[in-house]
């Protein structure tokens, strides 16, 4: 077997060639340098008692490479095509089920004839190859082994044998790449094999309307006078649509009502619990997400929600306002140097480009008809959204945090998640009433907030935060 081509992390501009597989290596860029947050930050190592500090950081060092180890895919490098190649490849798209023969398509060689013998090799480092139909063929070597040797004496019979080229990963893996090396004479070029099993569907049916397609989710604690005045302004235009609430208060107080469904939680498990336990007994393909306090006005349309969504099928968080306020923000992460952690900053009003598609003939008629206008890409958005409930579920609230959360989410979400905020999606927000008992709990203590970046430090891998 041939050993697996070992990546260099030097960066010269060049392609290397190993001295131990003589296989040519593929450039990689530096190590990433160390990062700092700008302007008010929080180092967070001082959240991590000082005593602990030592023992934490290895125990963080061990998860994030185990971490990296599930993420990877087996391919760190970048590909380069050389110039004036004879050799034709697949340079992108090739797809395999593992342990199943495949063929690789579009193998050949473009060259002179000259009257010679062309050979040319194949070789992968968690694959084997064949030539299919071809078992007795005198000018092929090394049938379902890592290396492959054909050879014949005509340009035009080598190309026949190339097309049936076929590849078979070795062992069973969810998603791999593998990397396939294919030589004439002087020339090398190097194409990936993606290994991956195939998924089912799952597939939501929205049925007739907004009743089947969408499901409120909210969490509550101690604010049942709120919460009525919330489901009572619901019912005014959504009288069967459901509700689910998510209870964490001390004492509960049942909440009845047509197509409500009321979960009671330990006492004081926090916001995110609350979230996870309400998106999880969601059965529609989206949720609309609104606060205890909120309330729905007029204006307030989640059809025009799921307009947008249906209209945008990679989009998979979309924000609204709240008594006017359109918070919405997007996030700078930098890798920093291994063994440090990243570096994270949060940018308020910030937002990275209109949602695709919002100025084509469907958007054109839709604001006319609708009002909604200036959707934007970002990164979070003001806790009133509608969302996808198999992408929200695949990211998940944290539990370890219970009352200073809600960027968490979408920090959390970075690069999982397609968000977009939009004007005119509008809900309002009840006056704030006296609660001496609610307050207690809301406003959260300093060592919550300490809690907080411990866990920032360990579970996201940073060494400065800057909301």
């Amino acid at each position: 077997m041939v050993p697996e081509v070992r990546w260099d992390v030097k960066w010269n501009g060049s392609v290397e060639t190993d001295p131990i597989n003589n296989t040519r290596i593929l450039e990689r860029h530096l190590p990433s340098p160390s990062c700092s947050c700008p302007g008010k930050n929080a180092d967070i190592i001082s959240s991590v008692e000082a005593k602990m500090r030592t023992f934490t950081m290895k125990r963080r060092a061990e998860e994030h490479e185990k971490q990296q180890i599930r993420d990877s895919t087996g391919f760190a490098g970048v590909l380069i095509s050389p110039p004036n190649s004879p050799l034709q490849y697949p340079s992108h798209g090739v797809t395999v089920e593992p342990l199943k023969t495949t063929l690789l398509p579009g193998l050949a060689v473009h060259t002179q004839e000259g009257g010679k013998v062309f050979k040319v090799s194949l070789h992968a480092s968690h694959g084997v190859m064949a030539v299919q139909g071809a078992p007795q063929e005198q000018g092929v070597r090394g049938q379902n082994q890592s290396v492959l040797d054909i050879s014949a004496t005509s340009l035009a019979h080598l190309n026949e044998l190339l097309a049936q080229v076929t590849y078979c990963s070795t062992a069973y893996h969810l998603h791999m790449e593998d990397l396939v090396h294919f030589s004439f004479e002087d020339h090398e070029v190097v194409f990936p094999v993606t290994v991956k099993r195939s998924s089912i569907p799952v597939l939501y049916d929205l049925g007739e309307d907004i009743n089947s397609q969408v499901t409120i989710a909210v969490k509550t604690f101690l604010r049942y006078k709120e919460l009525r005045t919330l489901i009572e302004s619901i019912r005014v235009k959504y009288p069967h649509i459901r509700i689910i609430i998510a209870d964490d208060s001390k004492e509960p107080e049942k909440v009845e009502g047509h197509n409500i469904y009321q979960y009671i939680m330990p006492p004081a498990q926090g916001w995110f619990a609350g979230r996870n336990l309400a998106i999880s007994q969601v059965t529609t393909k989206y949720f609309l997400w609104v606060d205890d306090d909120f309330l729905f006005l007029n204006e307030t349309s989640i059809e025009k929600f799921v307009e947008i969504m249906e209209a945008v099928p990679k989009l998979d968080v979309l924000g609204g306002s709240v008594g006017g306020d359109r918070f919405y923000f997007t996030l700078e992460h930098q890798e920093g140097a291994e063994g440090e952690g990243g570096c994270l900053s949060r940018r308020r009003n910030k937002r990275h480009g209109p949602l695709p598609g919002f100025k084509d003939s469907f958007f054109g008629s839709f604001i006319k008809r609708t009002g909604v206008k200036d959707c934007v890409l970002v990164d979070g958005v003001v806790n009133y959204f509608l969302a996808r409930t198999d992408a929200v579920r695949k990211v998940g609230f944290d539990p370890m945090l219970q009352r200073t959360a809600h960027s968490e989410f979408f920090m959390d979400g970075l690069g999982r998640l397609l968000v977009a905020s939009c004007k005119g999606l509008v809900i309002g927000h009840q006056k704030p009433q006296s609660n001496p008992q609610y307050k207690k709990f809301r406003n959260p203590g300093r060592g919550e907030t300490t809690n907080k970046l411990r866990l920032h430090y360990f579970k996201n891998h940073l060494k400065c935060v800057a909301y």
